[in-house]
This record gives C-alpha cells, structure tokens and sequence, in this order.
C-alpha cells in the first residue's frame, strides 16, 4: 500500500477515498506521545504545583499542535450538496450522489459519494485532492485528472478553481492560503519561544509572546476571510446549488487565537497587579528563594565565636620584642 498526496488509499485505481492525513496523524502522535511523557513523570513533582505545571503543560502542548496541525487540514471551508447528475464524460448515466467541497490551506478537496454508494455497476466513492502550494500546480494536476477519466461532476467543481476559469477564484483563494499559512508558521515560532520563556523563567515576555501568537492566529483568519468573502461562480448542479461555509479548522484556529490572548492577558495582568500568584501558578514562590538562601549560608565560613576571640586577645604590653636576623 502506497502512500500518496500524503494519505493512505483504502481503494484500487481512481476510486480512491482518504479517511485521514498522514501528516496530521504524524503530527496527532507526537504531540500525544508528549503528554503521554508528562502524565508519566507527573507523580515525581512535589507539592500542590503539580496541578498547575500539568495544566500548563496541556495547554502548551494543544496550542503547539493546533498551529501545527491546521497547515495540512482540508476543512478550512466545506460545503455539501445532493444532486442528480451526469457520471462520466460522453454518457447518459445520470446518479444520486452528495458532491462535496473542502478548502484548506494547500489546495482543493472534491469528494463524490453515490446514493447507494454502488450504482451504474461501479462504487462511487471519490475524494480528490489538488494542490496549489508553491511546490505544486494546481494546473497540472487539473489535467492530470481529465487524463484518468474522473468522474464529470469532479472535473467541473475543480474546474472552478483553474487559472484559466473566469471566476478568477484559484488567485484569491492561492494567495490568502499562502499569507495566512506564513502567519500561521510565525505563530508556531512565537509560541515555541513563549515556551522556552516560560520554562526559564521569564515571565512577562512569555505572556507577551502568547499576545503575540494569538494576534498571527487572528491575522492568518483575517486573510482566509478575504478570500472567502469575494464574489465567486455558482456551483451549480442542476437545480441544485453547492455552497460552502467555514469549516471545523477555522473556527478552531479562532478559539485558540482566543485562548491565547486571554493567557497572555492574564499573565501580563497578574504580574502588574498579583506577582505572588503568578509565581504560584508556576511554582516560583517565595519559598524557594528562602532555601537557596539558607542553601548559599551553609556553604560560608563559620563566623567566630565570642569565646574563641577573647582567647585570642592579648594585651600589648605583654607582646615580646621580636628581633630579626638578616640572612
């Protein structure tokens, strides 16, 4: 079994559907065998700051896979619809079938599921992907696809999305997917600093580099909205119209560019106004410094005692006269 586009095909030849993403699972399993790590050292924290370094470590971990993730999802905008339509090129073969559309970040999603999936002695069952990242041309892979015979309705939605279709749509939505994917790298680099900040610690420039990485989250949204709001070309399957609307990535990159302006709100407010309990959440309390400093004290010399110095006082009168011999 070959991988391809980045997705395990579960079926032979064209007819081929991606239940998941290899990148995304990659990403998942990393991230999870990082929480796994945690829970696993958990029990070796002393005291009541085990519970805020394991809440700390949790939201860490879901901000750095959220940001990473998003760039490989393909439901930044979906839509369905059920329709009666021709199923191949020079053929009278009408099906039932539900056409959907899933926008991401590097390209175009087109699935084509049939009502009852076997129909006109084939399974309609098809999700195609075609890529317009920098690597990719989107084109090519268009042509690619009238050369394997894919099934009319396909070839008509990716039609749309063409450089030479008059809807003009490949442009708008290839360079905000491509402004909004650098942001969304950006953030990722904002929060992995938050984190080494964090860690050592320094506080306020941690929480402003949360601020900072929820601004880049917002930003990258507001460039995929640009795209989403200009005039498109109807899909139109008969009577029937295929529309879509924000997906499941985009309104998760919203919460947590939310999340993370409420911590890093938090934590610059906290050490304005309650810097003891910010040191609390992270376990820097006032305790710790008190042990260095009985830690440093043990490693000094012993101060002298009363006793010891008036057995070393001797009245001047009673010094000898010492006389030095040259050699």
């Amino acid at each position: 079994m070959m991988l391809w586009n980045g997705s395990f095909p579960f079926y032979p030849g064209t007819n081929a559907c991606f239940p998941f993403n290899t990148t995304q699972a990659v990403i998942v399993s990393v991230f999870l065998s990082s929480l796994a790590t945690s829970i696993i050292i958990l029990p070796g924290i002393r005291g009541k700051g085990k519970i805020f370094w394991f809440l700390r470590v949790v939201i860490g971990l879901f901000v750095g896979a959220v940001v990473l993730t998003i760039q490989f999802t393909r439901d930044w905008e979906t839509g369905w619809v059920t329709a009666t339509t021709s199923y191949k090129s020079f053929s009278h073969a009408l099906v039932n079938a539900d056409i959907g559309l899933h926008i991401g970040l590097t390209g175009v999603n087109i699935t084509l599921v049939g009502i009852p999936v076997n129909q006109v002695n084939e399974t309609i069952n098809y999700n195609e992907h075609f890529a317009w990242s920098f690597s990719a041309d989107y084109d090519h892979s268009y042509s690619e696809g009238l050369e394997r015979g894919l099934p009319s309705p396909i070839l008509y939605v990716a039609e749309k999305f063409t450089t030479q279709s008059p809807c003009n749509m490949h442009r708008q939505y290839r360079i905000s997917s491509h402004y909004a994917s650098l942001t969304l790298w950006m953030a990722f680099c904002t929060w992995f600093i938050s984190i080494l900040l964090f860690s050592m610690p320094i506080l306020l420039y941690g929480g402003y580099m949360l601020l900072l990485t929820a601004a880049l989250m917002l930003f990258s949204l507001l460039f995929f909205f640009t795209a989403r709001n200009t005039p498109k070309c109807p899909i139109q399957f008969g009577p029937a119209s295929l529309k879509t609307d924000y997906g499941g990535s985009f309104w998760l990159t919203l919460a947590t560019g939310l999340l993370c302006l409420l911590l890093g709100l938090s934590v610059i407010i906290l050490n304005s106004m309650r810097p003891e309990k910010l040191k609390l959440v992270f376990n820097l309390d006032e305790g710790k410094g008190e042990e260095e400093k009985v830690w440093d004290k043990s490693y000094l010399p012993p101060e002298p005692s009363s006793s010891a110095q008036d057995m070393l006082m001797v009245p001047l009168g009673e010094l000898c006269e010492v006389t030095a011999t040259q050699l």
